[in-house]
This record gives C-alpha cells, sequence and structure tokens, in this order.
C-alpha cells in the first residue's frame, strides 16, 4: 500500500514535548516525527486524518480522559514485515494508558513470546509514536529503555500517563 508524496499534507504541533511534525493524507496519518527540540502552525486545509491526529494529541497533553480513540482508520501502518505490523497493532490495542510492557510481554502478546528483540525492532520502526505508545514498552528489569525521541522523552510520557492516571482514578482532571 503505497502513498503520493503529492498529496502528502504536513502540520506541526507544538505540545509540551517540543515541536512535532505530523505528516499524512486523506487515506491516513504517515508519520509523527517527535520534536528536535507551543500553538499549532500550518493548520489550515488539512486532511481529515491530520486534523484528527492533532486533535487527539493535544487532548493527549491537556485531558487525557478526553482522547477516546484515534478512528484506526485514520492510521495508515503501510508496513512490509507482518510481525512488525502485529506488534504495533497490539500494543495499539492492548497496552493502555499509564501502563507498561516489557518487550517480551509485547511478544508473549502478539503471538512470538521469543521475538523480544524482534519487538525492539518494530518499536524502532513505529512511524507513530505516541499514538502507537512505543514509549510503554519498557525492559524486564524495569527501566525504561530506549526511545526515539531520548530517554528524558520516554521517561516523561511515562510520567505524565502515570500521574494523569492517578489523577482519573481520584476524579480529577488534568
Amino acid at each position: 500500500m503505497g502513498f503520493d508524496k503529492d498529496f502528502e499534507k504536513q502540520v506541526v504541533l507544538l505540545s509540551p514535548l517540543g515541536r512535532m511534525e505530523i505528516s499524512g493524507c486523506d487515506k491516513g496519518v504517515h508519520e509523527i516525527k517527535l520534536p528536535k527540540p507551543s500553538v499549532c502552525e500550518g493548520a489550515e486545509e488539512l486532511p481529515e486524518p491530520l486534523q484528527q491526529c492533532t486533535a487527539w494529541l493535544r487532548a493527549y497533553f491537556c485531558e487525557p480522559a478526553s482522547t477516546g480513540t484515534l478512528p484506526l482508520s485514520a492510521l495508515s501502518l503501510c508496513l512490509a514485515d507482518s510481525f512488525t505490523r502485529q506488534v504495533l497493532w497490539t500494543l495499539l490495542n492492548d497496552v493502555k494508558f499509564g501502563e507498561a510492557v516489557s518487550y517480551k510481554q509485547l511478544a508473549d502478546l502478539a503471538g512470538n513470546g521469543r521475538a523480544a528483540r524482534a519487538v525492539g525492532g518494530a518499536m524502532r520502526s513505529n512511524p507513530i509514536p505516541i499514538i502507537i505508545p512505543c514509549h510503554r514498552v519498557i525492559r524486564s528489569s524495569g527501566d525504561s529503555g530506549n526511545y526515539g525521541g531520548g530517554q528524558p522523552m520516554k521517561e516523561w510520557l511515562l510520567c505524565h500517563e502515570r500521574l494523569q492516571k492517578e489523577k482519573l482514578a481520584q476524579g480529577g482532571r488534568c
């Protein structure tokens, strides 16, 4: 499943983590580029999937309880490797906000308990970080492990989710 780059649009979301670049087309979101080191730029005439993605990310940072789910039709996972695709969909569907899972546990959930290293490769190839929450995958030891946006960003995301989940459990808001 290929996408014509001529129809691709981009939007920049200035988030608490910094400038995030989101690209996609009418068929779905293609990629989220994590910040290189806050208001939204380029929001005019965006395809619906990019509008949905931007709204979801804003909600994630400010009111996580209101995120609901981004319609799966808005996600474009055009990955040739079926195990990688399986791992990313499993992560998206089975590891909830504020939870963490080890590489080994995610390999088990995806149907191949001996593929923890391949899960690491799938995390590295995740084109839609945060929405497909690869930051929730940690080492069996409990250490946060690697992350495309850097370890401090991964730890910030895990802490953000943990604190928001605790607030929600106590009946509070973001």
